[in-house]
Formats: C-alpha cells, structure tokens, sequence
C-alpha cells in the first residue's frame, strides 16, 4: 500500500561506485525474538560483522556485509520485535531505523512453525511500505508437523518473494541472497496481494485523519518538523494515532497547528469506542489478526492437529465445505422468512395508515375545488410514494439482518465459503465483496469494485452487478410476493428470487470471462476476523443510516417522479361524460392520457411475458428508480378508480351518492388488492423476474460509465440485461401457461 512512497525516496539515493567498489544494497533483518533471526544473519554475514550499540539506547545493534551477484550487501540485524507498535525501546528502534534510514531491503524473517504469529509483523511492514522479503525459517520443522505452505501464494498476497530457509543448516541463503538483489534493484515485480481493510467504520475515520495530516505536510524548506511523520504516508500517520501510539501522538502533538489533528482523533477514537464497545486499538488488532488468519486458511495445508480455539471450532462447522454452504443458505432463508413474518403487521398499520389519510384528505377538500390538486396528492403522492413508504419495516429488518450478520463475522465465513464459486465463475475472490454489498444498492457496489486491480475481473464484476438483487428491488418484491402468493409460500418466493438472480450473476460473469474478458482471474485472501457479539448502538446507527437513505431516496428522487407520472397519467383530460359507471370512465381516461398511449405502444412487445400496457408504464419508471414500479403501479390504479366529479344516482343516509361509495372504496383498496384481482400468480412471478433482471436504473448506469470510462461499457449493460430479461420472462411465461401453473 505505501510501496510507493518509499520506493521514491529510494529512488533519489542511487548506490555509489568506488572506483571497481561493488554497489551497496542496504539490508534490514526484521522479526520476532527466537525466530531465527540471528541465525540467518550469521549465514549470511559469517565473520564480516560487528557489534555496537544504536544511538541514544542501550539496545545492541549488529551489522555485517556479504557480497553477492556484483553488490555489497549491507545487513543491519534489527532487534527482535513482535510488533512494530512503539510499546518498547526495541520496537520503537526497529521502525525508526525502517523509517529514517529507509534500507533498500527488509528481510522479515518469519518461523514456519508459528506462521499466523509471526505473520502479524508482516503485515506491519507491508502497512509501513516496505520493501520486503520473507524468509520462512525453519521450513524444515514444516515437514515434520505434516504441513505445507503454498510459497508461491503467500508471495504472491503478502507481494514479496517468499524463501524458505534453514537457518540452522545454511539452506535457501543464496536463495534469499538473490531476491534481496531482485528486490533492491527493483527487479522483482510484485503480483496485486490481498488488502488489509479495516472495515467501513474504521476506514471512514482513516480517511478523515489522513486527509487532515496531509494537509499539514511541511514544504520542502521546513526544517523543524519530526521526521517520523514526513516519512511514511498519511494513512500509516492515522493509523498509528487511532492506536494511541505514544511515540506518533508525542511526533504530531509537538508540531505546532496540529490541532485539528488531535481533536480529530479523539473524535475519532470515542466514536468507534462508542460504536463497538472496544478501544480502536484492540479493533485494529483484530482485524490485523483477522487478515492473517485468512491469509494462513488459504495457503497452509496441514495433516497435524493444531491447537483450536472457540473461534476454529466454530469455523470447522461453518466454513465446512460440505455443510458450510447448506448453512448459509438456510441463514439467507431464515432472514427471507423474519422479514416477511415480523414486517408484515407494521406493514399493515403503514397501509391503514395511508388509506385513512387519503380517506380523510378527500373528505376535508372543498367539494368542487381543486380537484387536480387533490388527485395530484391523493394518487401522485399518496398513491407513489406513499406505496413505496410502506415497506420502509420491511427493509429495516433486512438491514437488520444483513448487519447483525456482518457485525459477528459470519459474512466474512460466508465470503471464505463463496471463493469457490468466485474462482468457477472465472471471478476474483474479492469480487463477492462488492456482490455481497450488491444486495443492498448496485451504486456503492459498483464503486467498491476499485479493490480489484485486474480490468477484466472488474468489469466482469460490474457487468453482472445489477443482477444482484438491491433494496429497491426488494421493494418490488414485498409489494409483489404477498399479492399472488400465500403467507407460508413468500419467503420461498423471495429466497427463489434472490438464487435466480445469483445464478444468472454467475453464469453471465462465466460467459463474460471466456469471451469478451479472457484471462486468469488471481486467488485472494479473505479475511477472517474473530467472532464478537455486536453492539445495540453499532447494529442501530448502521440501519438507521440505511434506512434514512431509503426514505430521502423516496422523499426526493421518488416523489419528484412520482408526481411527472401522474401527469402523464392525467393529461390530456378526456370529455367527461354525464352517465357510465365510474370506474369505465377512469379506465378509459388512463387509457387516452399520454402515458396510457406510450404503454399500449409497447403491449404487443410485452403481451408475450403477459404484461398489458399497465404494467408497461410502470417499467418506464422502473429506469428512473427501481421502486418507481410500485409507485407508478399505484398510481395506475389511483388514477383508474378515482376521478374529479361525482356522477348522479340516489343518496344515502350522509348525502353521499351510492356510486361516489363504490369508487371512493375501490381508490382505498390496496394496491396488492388490486394486481390479484387484474393478474394470476404466473403473470406476478413474472413481474418478479423481470423486475430482477432488465433495465438497470438510471444511476447505476451513470456510475458504470463513471468507473468504466466509457458510455459503451454503460450502454452494453443494459441492452443484454433488457434482453437476458425479456427471454427468460417469455421462457417463464409461455412454459407457465402451457402447463397451467398459476394461471388460476
């Protein structure tokens, strides 16, 4: 991550010549006590060594020279730490050195036996930006405890060359002697390794600190700064802050107009105390912990038994690569089945709700004024947005669910279990992050498709997005499921759904990846964080985020669109007539308004999927907002069964016409109602499938052009998706209506 920023300093100091001198390549050794360290140092130094003491400290330092392939090599044997954290004076001497000296080469030497401890310093390193090699020692104890280690994966997600090394017998020295040159020279490419996130919460408040440190970078005449914070990048710089590092926090806090900075990490720090329950240094431990964790999963084999804690039993089941999926399809089910069940009841007191409130509005307005006006907030608003608010309990507890899942580090098993399936589909393993993420809006999952470094795994990613089934699909479904199906069927309805949705994804991105994207997709490492028990408040702030994004997205974007389809549902008013049942004349004005005509344009296309030109409207503004088909369709059938004048007939007890009744009971009905009585479960189940597949909506295709850099990329996406979403709909409905299921 930080390569970059050391790598140009280096850059600037090139290796001098003396005269037939050998160039210099300087070498730090790095690692944990008992590691082997001093062993390998000895093989590789032999008698040109010496000992003194560093600078201001009463820690030994030791320093030797080898010669190897034309260069001086310079060793510097670090003291051994298991961290870079400055929690002790060897630790504290060991980073400084890696950053003040900044050595061409650190060589972390690693013990093979206890690979998921010592790797904890690797990716320490890796976060400072070092140079790295890694010599895993004692490879000789690997074989006799029955285990191998994939070195060609672990180098390929650490992005440093991997030797395996006997210290004790001076074997793979010149091994390590040679990718210490490679390196040095920058001749070793690195292969994209895997990402050491820190998840969103934390990221977000990295962000924010790394953004205030860099605006605090001294210029190039500034001579009073601390060199440990000009050195390394930003992010290491906040990073070490959120961990109380004495000696960064004592760096920052003696800069002058470094004030922000500090108020800022305390902000910070409380922030994520108050959102986990733990001290942000233990969180980033963990998750330190967590990517080695995965990072070990992946690429050690062992027939030994091991030491397994509560957390490995726990994985033993649910990361089971035979009841490990089973698992989590049941727990997907189960969260289909508490949305549905739990939802239902405030689902209802939300339609009540808005059926009095239409009911009453009609009453209060002033007979004979402003009937437009009523009409445009009885059926445009109440009718759009108020049929998409509705649903508003049942995507809290989808929100819920998804959270509680992730908030315990299931999903991060879930992910572990699906990298599998990523590597059939000829997808990289981190592309089920932005997949999962996927489920609850395409837009940021699209945009966090930027972790993948490969082109083609990216935008094969992106490609197949969309068929992921969103929360604004989700809205369609609970408005569609309970309108054809019975109470016990609709979580199996919905689990059928989301899997025909998954499956297509997968076969799409398999197609994609042997045309249009050739190539290898690279393995990753997942990262595996220990379980934890969520907090009230963490589970809390994530839905009501989520959430009050549904509901703004409905009060703006919704609303706005809402009341254009009105309009187009209303206008041009057609010539009332005196007598006729009220209903008929709604139809008939529906059928004559401008978006009536565009959809009887487009029934004979969809009369094939047993849509009618209703149900074509409504897809129009499906474009916009995927939700708009639930609004568009209550407006429909608003606007079909209500209308602005009162037809004469014999008055009833409160001076209310019979007719006005009927009609006034017709508009209130809900809207579920209504497509159960104009469409059979077949042409519902339809509507569903469509509605996953076809048109991605208007902002996904903006940021697919966005990331893509091109509006072909765009335009391709939704021309295949629209025609993958036409066939298997007229597939669906035509085998449906030849063997007579859900005809009825």
């Amino acid at each position: 991550m930080f390569l970059g920023l050391l790598s140009a300093s280096r850059g600037e100091r090139a290796p001098k010549e003396r005269g037939k001198a050998l160039r210099t390549i300087t070498v730090a050794l790095a690692g944990n006590p008992n590691s082997g360290k001093t062993t390998i140092f000895n093989c590789l130094t032999g008698s040109r060594q010496h000992v003194g003491n560093y600078g201001g400290v009463t820690v030994e330092t030791k320093e030797g020279e080898v010669v190897h392939g034309g260069y001086r090599i310079r060793v510097i044997d670090l003291p051994g730490t298991y961290s870079l954290t400055a929690y002790s004076v060897e630790e504290v001497v060991a980073r400084d050195f890696i950053i003040r000296q900044r050595p061409d080469v650190v060589i972390n030497i690693v013990d093979g036996s206890c690979l998921e401890r010592h790797l904890y310093l690797t990716a320490q390193l890796r976060e400072m930006g070092a140079s790295l090699v890694v010599a895993l020692n004692m490879a000789d104890e690997l074989k006799k405890k029955g285990m191998h280690v994939d070195m060609e994966a672990l180098s390929r997600d650490l992005g440093a060359p991997v030797v395996p090394t006997v210290g004790t017998r001076s074997k793979g020295i010149k091994q390590l002697l040679d990718r210490v040159v490679e390196v040095g020279q920058g001749q070793w490419q690195a292969k994209a390794g895997a990402t050491l996130g820190y998840g969103e919460e934390i990221e977000k408040e990295l962000a924010t600190l790394s953004y205030l440190i860099g605006q605090h970078r001294p210029t190039e005449d500034a001579t009073s700064a601390p060199a440990l914070c000009d050195a390394v990048s930003p992010r290491w710089v906040a990073l070490k802050l959120l961990e109380n590092d004495s000696e960064v926090l004592m760096r920052v806090h003696a800069r002058a107009g470094h004030a922000d900075v500090q108020k800022q990490v305390r902000l910070s720090q409380e922030r994520l105390q108050g959102l986990f329950g733990e001290d942000p240094e233990a969180l980033i431990a963990e998750r330190r912990y967590g990517y080695v964790h995965g990072l070990c999963r992946q690429v050690v084999l062992s027939s030994a038994a091991a030491r397994i804690e509560l957390s490995d039993r726990i994985d033993k089941v649910l990361t089971n690569r035979v009841v490990g999926l089973p698992i989590f399809a049941i727990l997907m089910y189960l969260t289909f089945w508490i949305v549905f069940r739990l939802g239902a009841a405030p689902t209802g007191v939300l339609e009540d709700g808005l059926a009095s409130l239409a009911a009453g509005l009609e009453q209060a307005w002033p007979e004979g004024r402003g009937l437009l006006l009523r009409s445009l907030l009885v059926d445009g608003v109440l009718g759009g947005v108020g049929n998409v608010v509705v649903f508003l309990p049942n995507i809290v507890l989808l929100f819920a669910a998804i959270t509680l899942l992730e908030d315990t580090g299931y999903m991060a098993r879930a992910a572990f279990l699906m990298d599998r399936v990523m590597k059939w589909m000829g997808l990289h393993g981190k592309s089920f992050i932005p997949l999962l993420t996927g489920f609850g809006c395409t837009v940021p999952a699209i945009m966090g498709t930027r972790i993948l470094e490969n082109r083609a795994d990216r935008l094969t990613t992106i490609m197949v997005l969309p068929l992921m089934s969103c929360s604004a699909r989700f809205v369609i479904y609970a408005m569609l499921i309970p309108a054809f199906f019975a109470r016990e069927a609709r979580a199996a309805v919905m689990y059928l759904i989301y899997v025909i949705g998954i499956l297509l994804a997968m076969g799409a991105a398999r197609v994609l990846r042997w045309t249009v994207f050739k190539g290898e997709a690279a393995p990753f490492v997942l990262e595996l964080p220990p379980y934890r028990m969520p907090t009230l408040r963490a589970v809390a702030m994530h839905v009501w985020q989520r959430s009050w994004m549904y509901l703004r997205k409905a009060g703006t974007l919704i609303l706005a669109i809402s009341m254009a389809m009105w309009f187009l549902t209303s206008f041009p008013q057609i010539e009332r007539q005196t007598d006729g049942p009220e209903a008929l004349q709604g139809s008939e004005q529906l059928a004559q308004s401008w978006a009536g005509r565009i959809g009887r344009q487009m029934e004979p296309l969809l009369k094939p999927l047993g849509f009618d030109w209703k149900v074509g409207t409504a897809l129009i503004g499906a474009f916009a907002a995927k939700e708009l088909f639930v609004a568009q369709m209550g407006i429909v059938y608003s606007v079909e069964q209500g209308q602005t004048e009162t037809p004469d007939g014999p008055d009833d007890a409160n001076g209310a016409t019979l007719a006005q009744q009927e009609a006034d009971q017709a508009r209130l009905r809900p809207l579920q109602e209504h497509l159960r009585a104009n469409y059979s479960p077949l042409v519902g189940f339809c509507m569903l499938v469509f509605c996953l597949i076809a048109t991605p909506c208007m902002a996904t295709l903006a940021v697919t052009r966005k990331e893509t850099g091109s509006w072909w990329w765009a335009a391709g996406q939704f021309a295949a998706l629209t025609v993958l979403a036409y066939v298997v709909t007229l597939v669906v409905y035509q085998v449906g209506s030849l063997a007579g299921i859900g005809v009825g």
